[in-house]
């Protein structure tokens, strides 16, 4: 809904100097582009659109350089590339969220040893809770394991571990990510079936009759209550950050 994009963009995260230059290369069929529109519309900032066609990572460089673009989002698989060929591609970049897929956090170290005045975001959230639903600051000297963690909620977002009876688990303990808020969506369109098994009601929530999403990544709360991604509890896969259900594709084949 239109309140769910304008709970996204007016989180005091995008509030600051960071996002007033913020590029445009996601198609609208992904969620990113949320982030790419209107955070910097809404927050009095300027949209750099990408020129046509495929990005790749000469393009990119000469579009930050040439356009002054101080933020951006890159797939996770994207970023390990623009580590791997061309970190210095980002320099005069302010912030990057990146995600989609668990984020390298060797990649995270090699650009910012390149680029030590960057901000790496690693920005987590299903399409159904509207782009980002958490996020975790790579700070300075991140020595982190080889995955980055994904967090703490953003603003007026609600992040619960559940056992399979709802029920909070201890910190350490791996349990079902649910996720409640603003930028929880309305349900799937024509699929009430669907709707009612992703999006149930939240016990926890502090409005009556608020619903939460049922996002099927196993997490667990580290120290500080920092979310770390664990697996799925289904057989879902990304590519590319594009969800991939196998179930789907089952069904298609066996109904043939």
């Amino acid at each position: 809904s239109h309140r769910n994009v304008a709970g996204l963009a007016l989180d005091p995260r995008f509030g600051g100097w960071a996002h007033e230059r913020v590029l445009l290369h996601s198609p609208a069929a992904f969620d990113a582009s949320t982030y790419e529109l209107w955070v910097p519309l809404l927050n009095g900032g300027a949209v750099v659109v990408a020129p046509a066609g495929d990005v790749d990572v000469p393009g990119l460089g000469r579009v930050i350089a040439r356009q002054g673009v101080t933020a951006l989002w890159l797939t996770s698989s994207l970023f390990d590339v623009v580590a791997e060929l061309a970190p210095g591609c980002l320099a005069g970049v302010r912030e990057v969220w990146t995600g989609g897929e668990a984020v390298s956090g060797s990649s995270v170290r090699r650009v910012r040893e390149v680029c030590p005045s960057l901000v790496v975001v690693d920005g987590y959230g299903p399409t159904e809770t509207t782009t980002f639903a958490t996020c975790f600051r790579v700070g300075a000297g991140f020595v982190g394991g080889s995955v980055v963690p994904i967090g703490g909620p953003m603003a007026n977002m609600r992040a619960y571990v559940l056992d399979g009876g709802l029920r909070p688990v201890v910190p350490g303990v791996v349990g079902e990510l649910y996720v409640g808020g603003v930028g929880v969506a309305r349900g799937y369109v024509s699929r009430p079936g669907l709707t009612a098994e992703r999006f149930v009601a939240d016990p926890y929530g502090v409005v009556s009759g608020a619903r939460m999403y049922r996002t099927g990544d196993l997490v667990r709360r580290a120290a500080g209550g920092v979310l770390e991604f664990v697996g799925r509890v289904d057989e879902q896969v990304k590519i590319r950050g594009f969800r991939i259900e196998p179930g789907e594709v089952e069904a298609v084949l066996a109904g043939h």
